[in-house]
């Protein structure tokens, strides 16, 4: 077996793996993708062609009708021929539902999809991926880093807080909460609602939407300290501390809440994410300053008292 033939052969078995719904082996599947760039080429091509030919079934007439066999029957030497030389292989079943990836509070995971682009998804984070579409993501909520493998032909779209969001060769960050839609680009440009407002939102920039508010914020930060949060650290130029408050639970999955008189109160600074949480609190009071102090749900950052 041919080194090409038996990686055809892996990114094959992958494949069908991978229509399973109970499929788990995600961490194995990027640690493949990682070991050779063939591999990941490899896979991208066969997913897309499984995927042009399950909409060429979508797509054909009615009459006469064209079932599964009839097809694979018609085209069955292609296929074997340009996907995995495999004689007999026929078409593969119809993909699953999309599946979602949650993490809790503190709890970071990282996923490689089949067009080698990768999401690094922060704690209290959901995502809703397609196995049959590894261009098209949903962030339910949460905070996800998307590194993302340019096509002109199919652009990697990002749905997320009501809005879509179109990558033109891009590394940026998203957070959809109940505060609304964060956008920062480090790398490329991001175009916001593309069919509506059609923003460009390039390298360097960042896009604020608030919910039930149509205005769009548009503002400006270092690409760096949009992605620093996956070196544990976060980086701000003036954020309210309320809005530091939630990335602390969100990174480290300690419940932190901010007292009303402190809350707008703005930060300029850098916060080294401590899994000790004794050590953390004690140099976070000082660096914000505030008091922390015990509440009856977790920690409070208050205002100093005189």
């Amino acid at each position: 077996m041919t080194d090409e033939t038996r990686i055809r052969a892996d990114a094959l078995d992958w494949l069908i793996r991978q229509r399973d719904p109970a499929f788990g082996e995600w961490e194995g599947f990027a640690d493949w993708l990682d070991a050779d760039p063939a591999h990941a080429e490899l896979y991208q091509a066969m997913a897309a062609a499984d995927a042009d030919m399950a909409d060429l079934i979508a797509s054909a007439p009615s009459s006469p009708p064209v079932t599964r066999r009839r097809f694979g029957g018609w085209i069955g030497g292609a296929v074997a021929a340009s996907l995995v030389a495999v004689t007999g292989y026929a078409l593969l079943p119809q993909p699953p539902d999309p599946y979602s990836i949650a993490t809790m509070a503190g709890e970071r995971r990282s996923v490689t999809l089949a067009d080698g682009s990768r999401i690094d998804i922060n704690g209290a984070t959901r995502i809703t991926l397609d196995r049959r579409n590894p261009r098209l993501a949903t962030l339910d909520s949460g905070e996800a880093l998307f590194t993302v493998v340019h096509d002109d032909r199919r652009p990697f779209i990002v749905h997320a807080g009501g809005a879509e969001l179109r990558d033109v060769g891009t590394v940026f960050n998203v957070i959809s909460d109940e505060d609304g839609l964060s956008l920062g680009v480090a790398e490329g440009a991001v175009v916001y609602n593309p069919t509506r407002e059609a923003v460009t939102v390039d390298a360097g920039n960042t896009l604020r939407v608030h919910p039930g508010d149509p205005v769009v914020t548009l503002g400006h930060a270092d690409p760096a300290a949009m992605v620093a949060w996956r070196q544990n650290r976060l980086v701000y130029d003036g954020a309210p501390l309320g809005l530091v408050a939630a990335d602390i639970r969100r990174n480290l999955g300690l419940a932190v809440a901010v007292s009303p008189d402190v809350a707008a109160r703005p930060f300029r600074g850098v916060i080294m994410l401590d899994r000790e949480t004794d050590r953390f609190l004690a140099r976070l009071g000082p660096l914000l300053d505030v008091r922390v102090e015990r509440g009856q749900q977790g920690w409070v950052l208050a205002a100093k008292t005189q």
